[in-house]
């Protein structure tokens, strides 16, 4: 049975979380490139206590990236309740969107995340590394089954065996984007 409420994580400590993550799987939404491959995000604190984000993936050997940042829905409160907030398109930034980034499971070496939000339409595994073992996947998938979430519409995202560099060749165009909003 589906819990109504979700448990988000309490007392994270954002020094410890930020860095490198990859994503292991996630469900498909229209703001991330289709068959994107090596897709992960990192965190870098600033100064005022916001975060740095900066998501990345690849798709026909360009990189596709966006930039936001991110900061505590509610500074007062210890729960891992997070808005991020990006610019759309990010090739022209004009549209800011903020979204819901709650860590609804962190493991206590900071090493695995699930990330969901309230209405359950966006899911996201996360890993310090490239691979997860498939007991600790499948932990997390029940963990999400446990708060609400539809699992069958979780995506594995591929990752290579020797993840891309920092850099690469970008999309400049954001082409990514635009075929991502055609359902490409």
């Amino acid at each position: 049975m589906a819990k109504n409420e979700m448990e988000v994580v309490r007392g994270v400590d954002l020094q410890k979380y930020m860095g490198r993550w990859y994503e292991i799987a996630s469900f498909p939404s229209s703001f991330q490139p289709k068959n994107g491959v090596d897709t992960r995000a990192t965190y870098t604190l600033n100064p005022d206590g916001t975060v740095h984000v900066l998501n990345e993936t690849w798709n026909d050997g360009k990189r596709a990236y966006i930039q936001g940042t991110a900061y505590k829905a509610d500074p007062k409160s210890d729960e891992a309740k997070l808005k991020v907030k990006f610019y759309l398109p990010p090739f022209l930034p004009l549209i800011p969107v903020v979204g819901d980034y709650w860590i609804l499971y962190l493991d206590p070496d900071y090493k695995v995340a699930l990330i969901g939000q309230p209405s359950r339409r966006y899911l996201w595994i996360l890993s310090r590394q490239p691979r997860l073992d498939e007991e600790m996947y499948n932990f997390l998938v029940q963990k999400a089954v446990e708060d609400g979430y539809d699992v069958s519409k979780l995506h594995k995202t591929p990752q290579s065996e020797n993840p891309p560099p920092d850099g690469g060749p970008a999309d400049t165009k954001g082409m990514w984007w635009i075929k991502s909003l055609l359902g490409k």
